[in-house]
């Protein structure tokens, strides 16, 4: 059978089997083997009673179904793939103890007389979560439990209240370290850590778009976000500023010291003159001065000019914060400093949050029972996906299907920019109805090779990609289509996610129409991104 209609059978297949409920992984798998035998042994259809005697049935262990069989195995053994249920569990941890609770606390208090504050404080929430563990559905339920009750007890409007949950919590498919990219990566054997690097402005870039357009939105409707009744007890104006220097110099001040000895460990302990000749990033003996030379500023700023009283309350206002920033540090700085790959910085910082919950005294077992239930319900979800997903990946290849599509498309003499619109389009259209599992298994395997393929310097409106970048960019792109599928109806899992934990009377409905302002926000992120497309290459 020729590979154009199996391309139209595996599509309208594919829709059918989603559209009567049936899992994807299942449905992935099912089409795996029909694409094959279509393609190799059709006439098990025409005659199945005769187990067929071809390609695929004649000489078992070898052809097709070998190639298949290696190329799942080799995706689920792949070490990074132990980073996912890793993130997880971490995620766990976090949305189980207090750690997540203490910081909306904390962030409330320097941001609660501001208009629109506690939409600003659950945005900026959501970037540090998404920074600290990469996972989507367990921030929005997150924020769905602390941070929805206070806003619509302080009569925030509820449009407004559910679409900054849902657009913030889905941001930690953007903002690394995103599980999203550490799986295109493993898919189209790019670096996943220059992944990381190149999705850290676009990511950020989104979340500034978000909160631009809370301060807008309730500066010109103030009714969309009541201020709170002011506390006569709480600091204000200049004070509250000169407390909230004072608790960062504290922070900066710890991190000093603590790089300053590990700067000294390993220049006086001999690790700098190692075998290797390489030398520890910020560990030689010119940074032991220059920490040396910062903490000393922060303790002159703690005790010339903040005083002991002014930073002791400082540091009990914002020490919430602390936790988040620590982990953090842990998992991007082991990432980024050159210490560990992303498997392990995945399991420090598992570690990490384990030890403050323990030093908070809120480790248990069922705190570490109920993380690891969920940790294995979640990750036996995207494994079972992956290897659907796979196989039919696997198969739709082995018949020569990305070659077809990219033939089909590149020869059909269309403008590059068309090209990339089409396919934004259908991703855009596959995301509100499929996990991004699937999608980056079924999808990113046939387009990639059709965007390597498309003339450089025909990508974008302003500015050139670098050649070596055109797979990061895609990934990056590939992310922000994702963001919006989060929040796109009839399927959008934050929705679902939210529904979960909002109060009764919230209806899906309800949930999909405050959406709407947010999508519009996250495709005018995509447009940047499509528009200016070396915005992913300035940290690489």
């Amino acid at each position: 059978m020729d590979i154009g209609t199996i391309s139209l059978v595996l599509m309208l297949g594919l829709l059918l089997l989603l559209a009567i409920g049936m899992p994807l992984g299942l449905a992935s798998a099912i089409l795996a083997v029909a694409v094959l035998v279509m393609r190799f042994e059709p006439e098990l259809l025409l005659a199945p009673w005769t187990f067929g005697d071809g390609v695929l049935t004649g000489r078992p262990g070898s052809g097709p179904l070998n190639i298949l069989a290696q190329r799942i195995y080799g995706l689920l053994t792949d070490y990074v793939l132990i980073s996912i249920p890793l993130f997880i569990f971490m995620a766990a941890l976090l949305e189980r103890s207090g750690i997540a609770k203490e910081m909306y606390s904390s962030l409330n208090v320097w941001l609660n007389r501001t208009r629109g504050g506690i939409a600003i404080v659950t945005s900026i929430m959501a970037v540090i979560m998404a920074a600290m563990s990469g996972i989507i559905g367990g921030e929005v339920v997150l924020l769905g439990l602390i941070a929805l009750p206070q806003m619509l007890r302080l009569g925030y409007n509820q449009n407004l209240a559910i679409g900054v949950i849902c657009a913030s919590g889905s941001l930690g498919t953007m903002i690394p370290p995103s599980i999203v990219l550490i799986i295109y990566g493993l898919i189209t054997e790019t670096s996943i850590k220059a992944l990381f690097t190149a999705s850290f402005i676009p990511g950020f870039m989104l979340a500034t778009f978000i909160i631009i357009y809370i301060i807008i939105r309730t500066q010109l409707r103030p009714e969309d976000a009541p201020l709170p009744e002011p506390d006569e007890n709480e600091p204000a104006g200049s004070e509250k500023g000169m407390l909230f220097l004072a608790f960062l110099t504290v922070v900066v001040a710890g991190f000093a010291a603590a790089l300053m000895l590990r700067a000294m460990f390993f220049e006086f302990s001999g690790s700098n003159a190692a075998a290797t000749g390489e030398q520890a990033r910020f560990g030689t003996a010119p940074f032991i001065t220059y920490f040396g030379v910062t903490l000393a500023v922060a303790l002159g700023l703690i005790f010339g000019v903040f005083g002991r009283a002014r930073t002791a309350l400082g540091w009990s206002m914002g020490k919430g914060l602390v936790p988040p920033i620590v982990v953090i540090g842990v998992v991007m700085g082991s990432i980024y400093g050159g210490i560990t790959g992303i498997t392990e910085a995945a399991g420090m910082g598992a570690l990490a949050v384990f030890i403050i919950a323990l030093f908070r005294g809120e480790a248990s077992f069922d705190l570490v029972w109920e993380s690891l239930m969920r940790t294995l319900k979640s990750t036996g979800t995207i494994i079972w996906v992956t290897i659907g997903a796979t196989a039919l990946a696997g198969a739709y290849t082995i018949a020569g299907g990305p070659t077809y599509v990219a033939d089909f498309i590149v020869g059909s003499e269309l403008p590059t920019m068309a090209v990339i619109l089409f396919m934004m389009l259908i991703l855009l259209f596959m995301g509100a109805f499929m996990d991004w599992v699937g999608i980056v298994l079924l999808i990113i395997p046939v387009f990639l090779p059709i965007v390597l393929r498309l003339p450089i310097e025909e990508i974008g409106l302003f500015g050139e990609l670098n050649p070596r970048h055109v797979a990061i960019w895609f990934g990056v792109v590939f992310c922000m289509n994702m963001q919006v599928s989060f929040l796109s109806p009839p399927f959008g899992p934050a929705a679902f996610y939210l529904k979960s934990v909002a109060p009764p009377h919230i209806q899906l409905t309800d949930i999909f129409k405050g959406f709407l302002p947010f999508i519009g926000i996250q495709l005018i992120a995509l447009s940047v991104l499509l528009m200016w497309p070396p915005i992913v290459s300035i940290l690489l």
